[in-house]
């Protein structure tokens, strides 16, 4: 049987809705960003380090943009839940993730049961801030330059200790870089987090932490810890009487942990563009480097290629340094 044809109302009412679809579409489109909150997803306890980084730069993007920047905490899984809660955001402008360098380049390769890939899945927006591992030891101890470590490593095979938060945590990580490009066999202790592991040290259990100047600062500061180097190509303006790894003859020793910005895969590019060259020039605010620099912390700041760029080339460094160490974390 044929339906009946659409009488003259049925089809004013259809043509009005229809037109009325499309201007709403239109103005949803043309609607200027941000009109609303932005929320920022940082896949870890409050108190972190990202957290520290974004609220130096976060009234200053409040100003530029007229919006509140929501701060939002999801822990849990070395930082995949929080993550994958933004993979799987809507790309609309308004969720980004702040992640760490393990979400962006070594967590794929470390937890089989991840199931999404931060390089595939995400937009990098920019990179905010890095923070060089140094190289610390007990001040009690006879090493004070990278070549006493190498030296006594390879005197002593596997019977120097290096201490880690965990298994495939960063330090475990630089530990491991460090042991593959000095050509040493160290033996690893993993503790359930930084503080039981700095402890170690100072106690003479272990005989290495690699880890961010934030960790043990105080104790460097008060000479119960000795930092021999700093696994960087520049040193830190808070010690700048510690060399790097490049000054001391092991250039490819490049590890810390930075904090970028990332977007659902399907953000506007424009979006995406607006935020990174906001947060650029944040970055260059006298007083937000000072605070970064204060807590050994290098403020950056880059283009969403930049931050592309960096992300692809560590991760294959990571990659190879999981592979032949055979971590697994699970």
């Amino acid at each position: 049987m044929m339906p009946f044809p659409p009488s003259p109302v049925r089809r004013s009412l259809l043509a009005c809705l229809a037109a009325s679809a499309c201007l709403h579409a239109s103005a949803y489109a043309a609607e200027p960003w941000p009109a609303r909150p932005i929320r920022v997803v940082v896949p870890y306890a409050p108190g972190n380090t990202g957290d520290i980084t974004l609220r130096f730069t976060q009234l200053l993007l409040e100003k530029r943009f007229g919006v509140r920047i929501l701060i939002d905490n999801k822990s849990g899984a070395s930082g995949n839940i929080g993550a994958e809660e933004v993979v799987r955001a809507a790309p609309d402008g308004y969720t980004f993730l702040l992640g760490a360098t393990n979400n962006f380049v070594t967590n794929q390769y470390l937890f089989k049961s991840m199931r999404f890939d931060p390089i595939k899945d995400l937009a990098p927006v920019s990179l905010l801030s890095n923070g060089p591992s140094v190289l610390v030891v007990n001040a009690a101890s006879d090493i004070r330059t990278l070549a006493d470590l190498t030296a006594a490593a390879k005197k002593n095979p596997g019977k120097l200790n290096y201490g880690s938060p965990g298994n495939g945590t960063p330090p475990h990580l630089a530990a491991e870089l460090y042991s593959q490009l000095a050509g040493v066999q160290l033996t690893h202790v993993p503790y359930r987090g930084s503080p039981p592991a700095v402890q170690a040290l100072m106690a003479g259990d272990i005989q290495l932490y690699i880890t961010a100047l934030s960790s043990v600062a105080g104790h460097v500061s008060s000479g119960k810890l000795r930092a021999i180097a700093v696994a960087d190509k520049e040193r830190l303006s808070i010690l700048p009487e510690v060399p790097t790894t490049a000054e001391q003859g092991l250039p490819g020793l490049v590890t810390g942990n930075w904090w970028g910005l990332a977007a659902p895969l399907g953000t506007d590019p424009q979006v995406i563009q607006q935020l990174s060259s906001a947060l650029r020039e944040v970055m260059q605010d006298p007083a937000v480097r000072k605070q970064y620099a204060d807590i050994g912390l290098t403020p950056i700041g880059s283009t969403p290629a930049e931050f592309a760029a960096r992300i692809e080339s560590e991760a294959r460094i990571w990659k190879a340094v999981i592979e032949k160490a055979n971590l697994q974390p699970e």
